[in-house]
């Protein structure tokens, strides 16, 4: 198993609806789009609690040393956001990179073929519409979700957004959800279905894909489960030590996310059905959380949702793309704890690009635990510390999935970046 992973320069010196692109292609032979998660979030909203207790820049840096510490991260590995002063205050925060990205997505489509894209949830930040924060709604979906991206819909007026919802879309109410699903539903460029979940088709019958969209929220406030603290080592403790030492705490789940009569159930039952059924040549899923990621805060949530979709996944899924991680991230699961022995089927790529407008680093000695205890998984590459997004490219000529890696650096001036690419087998029956 081998890894790679980059710190930033700072660090180191569903329902079902098929609906169609508003001007599909004749050509079929690639299908290309974009991919970008996490973009919701801007300076003009920021969290109650950096208005309750506002910081200077040097007060707000020492508190995210403070909580990098606290996760037994390398202190030699400690970076932080750019820092954003609010104009006339000496209050800081962390920069938001939307309009950047927005900026630097805009920049590739003008030379690469942007078919359509998909937004992975955390579309709005800090807590959702709705929220009690004197604050209009509409201006809110405009100022957070439609503003960043206004210059890819400059270059593209007939650009269409899928889009998923976030555990930030979920955080104020249902309410909430439902005035952004609203919102959506009146936008030329924008589609989610109501109920969160949701398919669409792309491409020709027989050079097609089927795009699986989830409410992975939905999913997670249906199940019971903990969060534990790593050990200082950056392994993983055992529920049973940590409920002994009074450290592990169950996940809260609001009661307004609490599913309705069955409906994460249902979800399920719906994603592996229509996986199972789908004719389309390639299938994928994707949805706001992860399944494995190096971040070192979200393993318990992805240790839950490997346990509900992985086995469809495994069995008829070309790639499962998520967002929730800040940062940009490759992996692959070979599905050897979920499939029969000796499978002929590829290992299943997971995307991770949840670097529209904030950025996380990378927990290094938890990364080295994964590769060490799961060896089903392994990371392929990884940027931490950055602002970006992945272009994906579906060949129906050789049968190859590749996924294109983009950053913007942290000046904010929205200039393009190619990282690395990445190409997997059709995998898919």
């Amino acid at each position: 198993m081998k890894y790679i992973f980059t710190l930033s320069a700072c660090c180191l010196a569903i329902a079902s609806i098929n609906a169609t692109a508003k001007e599909a292609s004749n050509d079929s032979s690639t299908i290309s789009f974009l991919a970008f998660g996490d973009g919701g979030y801007s300076t003009d909203y920021p969290k109650q609690k950096h208005i309750d207790n506002p910081k200077n820049a040097k007060q707000f840096i020492e508190s995210e040393k403070q909580d990098w510490l606290e996760d037994h991260r390398p202190i030699e590995e400690f970076a932080h956001a750019p820092i954003f002063v609010y104009p006339n205050t000496d209050i800081a925060t962390e920069q938001s990179g939307a309009k950047a990205v927005g900026q630097a997505m805009a920049t590739l489509c003008k030379t690469a073929p942007c078919d359509f894209a998909i937004q992975l949830g955390d579309n709005i930040y800090p807590d959702g519409a709705d929220a009690n924060d004197g604050k209009d709604d509409e201006k809110r979906m405009n100022d957070l979700i439609l503003a960043p991206l206004k210059p890819l819909f400059d270059n593209n007026k007939s650009l269409v957004i899928y889009s998923a919802l976030g555990n930030h879309d979920w955080k104020t109410s249902r309410k909430g959800v439902a005035l952004q699903t609203a919102w959506m539903a009146k936008q030329p460029n924008f589609v989610m279905d109501k109920q969160g979940y949701y398919s669409f088709k792309q491409g020709l019958p027989g050079n097609d894909v089927e795009f699986f969209v989830i409410d992975t929220n939905m999913l997670l406030a249906g199940q019971h489960y903990y969060e534990v603290p790593l050990n200082a080592d950056g392994s993983e403790q055992s529920l049973a030590s940590a409920l002994a030492k009074g450290q592990a705490t169950v996940e809260e789940i609001e009661q307004h996310e609490t599913p309705l009569n069955g409906e994460d159930h249902k979800q399920l039952a719906w994603l592996a059905k229509g996986l199972k059924n789908s004719t389309a040549k390639w299938k994928i899923v994707y949805g706001h959380h992860i399944l494995w990621s190096i971040g070192g805060t979200k393993y318990d949530e992805g240790h839950v949702l490997r346990r509900l979709i992985l086995p469809e996944l495994c069995k008829y899924a070309d790639a499962y793309i998520a967002g929730h991680e800040h940062d940009l991230e490759l992996l692959t699961d070979d599905c050897t704890r979920v499939l029969p022995p000796n499978h002929s089927k590829p290992k299943l790529p997971l995307i991770i690009s949840g670097a529209a407008s904030k950025m996380r680093g990378t927990h290094t000695p938890f990364a080295q635990y994964q590769e060490r205890q799961f060896p089903e998984y392994d990371l392929v590459w990884a940027k931490s510390f950055t602002w970006g997004f992945a272009h994906i490219e579906l060949d129906n000529v050789r049968d190859k999935l590749s996924v294109n890696f983009y950053s913007t650096p942290q000046n904010g001036t929205g200039e393009l970046i190619k990282e690395r690419s990445f190409s997997f087998s059709h995998r898919s029956d």
